[in-house]
């Protein structure tokens, strides 16, 4: 169900998710949706019977893994699969000895965070048009 994208087509199938939920239901620019970022970070893709439906981008920094650009269809939304895309997401970092996490979570998003262990820190910023906060994971 969740994967890491290693290949091109993987990693364009995550970039659909993305598009859909950030540049056509969002709004948000195409420009601020994608970045130079997304050729060295990882990418994690969740499919189910071969369609796309979920992704998030994992960028590595000294001490912590930042979790970006979480999304997820909206057919597929409220059934779980956003923890589902969590727990893959750190598990995979757990491996690689990263046990801090960071993410600038959309403030509609902020129950999620909280019921998953994030916690917010910090004061509220606008990205993209839309209220953000930090929120930070320690396992």
């Amino acid at each position: 169900m969740f994967r890491v994208a290693l290949n091109a087509a993987d990693r364009q199938k995550a970039m659909v998710v993305r598009g859909i939920v950030f540049v056509g239901e969002q709004q948000i620019s195409y420009q601020e949706t994608f970045d130079e970022c997304d050729e060295t970070a990882v990418l994690i893709l969740g499919e189910r019977d071969g369609e796309p439906f979920a992704t998030a981008r994992i960028r590595n920094f000294e001490s912590y893994a930042k979790l970006e650009r979480i999304a997820v269809l909206q057919a597929y939304r409220l059934q779980g699969y956003g923890t589902k895309l969590l727990d893959f997401a750190i598990e995979y970092c757990q491996q690689q000895n990263i046990r801090t996490f960071k993410l600038s979570g959309q403030i509609r998003s902020k129950a999620f965070y909280k019921k998953y262990g994030f916690q917010d820190e910090g004061d509220r910023f606008v990205d993209a048009g839309i209220e953000h906060c930090t929120f930070t994971l320690k396992t």
